[in-house]
C-alpha cells in the first residue's frame, strides 16, 4: 500500500487488513487513537519500524525520555521537530512508494 492510500484509508473506522503491525500503528496514530496505535507497536517490540513508531507515539504523549530509548534502540538521533512532520516522514519510511 502507497502513501496515498493509506492517506486515504484514515476515513474507515478500521485499518486494512494488509497492513503491517507499523502501519496499523502509524494508521491508528493518524486518527487521534494514542493506545490502539500503542497497542500495536508493542506486538512487535523488536521490529525497527514499530520502535520508530513507538519512539514518536512516546513524543506524542510527552514523555520524551522514553521516546529517546526507542530511537535510540534503532541507533537513530531524538527527532526534535514538529509531530505532524515526523509522522509524514514515517509514512514515507514505512510505506513503500506506490
Amino acid at each position: 500500500m502507497g502513501a496515498e492510500k493509506f492517506l486515504g484509508s484514515r476515513s474507515d473506522v478500521a485499518p486494512p487488513s494488509n497492513m503491517s503491525v507499523a502501519q496499523q500503528a502509524l494508521w491508528w496514530a493518524g486518527k487521534g487513537a494514542w493506545e490502539r496505535a500503542h497497542d500495536c507497536v508493542q506486538q512487535r517490540e523488536g521490529d525497527p519500524d514499530c520502535a520508530l513508531v513507538h519512539a514518536y507515539l512516546h513524543r506524542v504523549e510527552g514523555d520524551l525520555a522514553n521516546a529517546a530509548y526507542w530511537y535510540r534502540r534503532v541507533g537513530r538521533p531524538v527527532v526534535t521537530g514538529l509531530l505532524k512532520a515526523e509522522w509524514d516522514a514515517l509514512i514515507r519510511q514505512i510505506l513503500p512508494p506506490a
